[in-house]
């Protein structure tokens, strides 16, 4: 047998939310490299536009589809604007998530005055804004050939993070999905669709960058408490994450399935001491 095509993703369809996002970038970034063809998916349009652009002007394939993922209809849009223009679709990047300040419960706040919205709002984009791209682009690959879908999960779904309660909450959601779904469509459709999930330590984005960076760079307090957590004493970078999707998204995982690949530097197996 020739391995040497195992990690190739020529010929395959991604659809990538989050797509618009630092790490979103990288996703699809790796993905071209890799010979797929990338859907963006996104709220920036101009973002998303301009990065496509990019892409198709270096030779490489992209499509960007504005959507939000916690609107089913605006991912049945995605879905058939995919179809429309590929004809098919082979895998399923769920990279959409964060944090946002209404969800962030600093030390000096009294816990039980917690914003209950705030945290509402961070649990659902990253919990049901998997799941919802999932039901939806999931039932097309099921209908078609099948293909794999990988989630985003996060150390702060394996250890206790201060202030993120909401954000930790979705992403152990997601890692209980991933298991579930990843179960439940092999008993239904077999070996057509497999759901696994990367778990990225610290990484720096735009949502997290003023807890962890202050303006010239340098780790604020937190910032210092992750990476002294860390064995490997320093942050992720994003095209670190490319190796773990390209192996869950092309043939090289045929038989993995309901699993977590984590991308930490060591810091969930880290006791501290």
């Amino acid at each position: 047998m020739n391995y040497s095509q195992l990690f190739s993703l020529k010929g395959k369809t991604i659809v990538v939310t989050g797509g618009t996002g630092v790490l979103g970038k990288a996703f699809v970034e790796g993905i071209v490299s890799f010979g797929g063809e990338a859907v963006i998916v996104g709220r920036n349009e101009a973002q998303g536009q301009q990065r496509a652009k990019e892409i198709n002007d270096a030779g490489g394939t992209a499509f960007f589809v504005k959507g939000n993922v916690l609107e089913e209809k605006e991912m049945e849009a995605v879905r058939d604007a995919t179809l429309a223009k590929f004809g098919k679709i082979d895998g399923l990047v769920n990279g959409a998530g964060g944090n946002m300040p209404q969800g962030v419960i600093p030390p000096e706040q009294d816990i039980f005055s917690m914003s209950v919205e705030g945290l509402q709002q961070v649990l659902d984009l990253n919990l049901m804004g998997t799941i919802i791209p999932t039901k939806v682009i999931g039932a097309a690959m099921a209908k078609q050939h099948g293909g794999a879908i990988v989630n985003i999960s996060s150390v702060s779904s394996k250890q206790m993070i201060t202030k993120v309660l909401g954000y930790s909450l979705g992403k152990a959601g997601v890692d209980c999905f991933t298991k579930w779904m990843a179960v439940e469509v092999a008993k239904r459709h077999g070996e057509k669709i497999r759901v696994n999930s990367i778990m990225p330590g610290f990484f720096l984005t735009e949502q997290n960058r003023t807890l962890l960076t202050n303006p010239d760079g340098s780790y604020t307090e937190r910032g210092n408490l992750v990476i002294k957590k860390t064995p490997m004493k320093r942050m992720g970078k994003p095209d670190e994450l490319i190796g773990a999707l390209i192996y869950l998204l092309s043939d090289a995982s045929q038989f993995v399935n309901g699993s977590d690949i984590w991308v930490d530097g060591g810091f969930v197996a880290f006791s501290g001491v």
